[in-house]
């Protein structure tokens, strides 16, 4: 029969193992409600308007999908809306809270959140940023100046020099036509 040593031990190894995983139940949860905006770099990007591929760092979400802002859309004048049908194409990069955003080294821009149809939408300089539904692979950006939706799609890019999204520049509309359904 074991002595009462051995039962103390046990019982400390079975608390300690208890709360080990607890922990790690935590830190999880925890990770699971962050976004952070990654590099990839070397990443491939089309620009739908040239048809030119070239090779750019751009920032990706945590699924390594390329990033992406529109031109004229911000917080106070919404131009990619659920209402208009643009978040099918254009999904918003979204945060659990406004604290769980963070960018890496490399992504120029104030990064801040916005609190809009029932989620938390990133902004980063002053653009709220989407992914592109017919973005397929990682580190692969099919969305560069797509004309939609009221104005050009710009991915964002991560290197020394600053995008257009950062510097508060806006490209004018291309000439295409409009890739998605007629009124948009």
């Amino acid at each position: 029969m074991p002595n009462r040593l051995t039962r103390d031990r046990g019982r400390r190894a079975v608390v300690a193992g208890a709360v080990v995983v607890a922990m790690l139940a935590v830190a999880a949860v925890a990770i699971a409600k962050t976004f952070t905006l990654n590099v990839a770099r070397n990443a491939t990007v089309t620009n739908m308007t040239t048809m030119v591929t070239k090779h750019e760092n751009i920032a990706v979400n945590g699924k390594g999908f390329a990033v992406y802002w529109l031109s004229g859309d911000s917080k106070t004048h919404a131009k990619c809306t659920k209402a208009n049908g643009c978040f099918k194409f254009w999904p918003p990069v979204t945060a659990a809270s406004a604290r769980a955003l963070s960018k890496a080294p490399g992504i120029s821009g104030k990064l801040k959140s916005w609190s809009r149809d029932g989620f938390v939408q990133a902004v980063l300089g002053g653009h709220p940023v989407y992914t592109f539904a017919p973005d397929t692979k990682r580190h692969d950006a099919t969305g560069e100046g797509v004309v939609g939706f009221g104005g050009t799609w710009h991915v964002v890019t991560a290197s020394g020099g600053q995008s257009a999204a950062q510097t508060g520049q806006q490209s004018n509309p291309s000439p295409n036509p409009n890739p998605y359904p007629p009124g948009y």
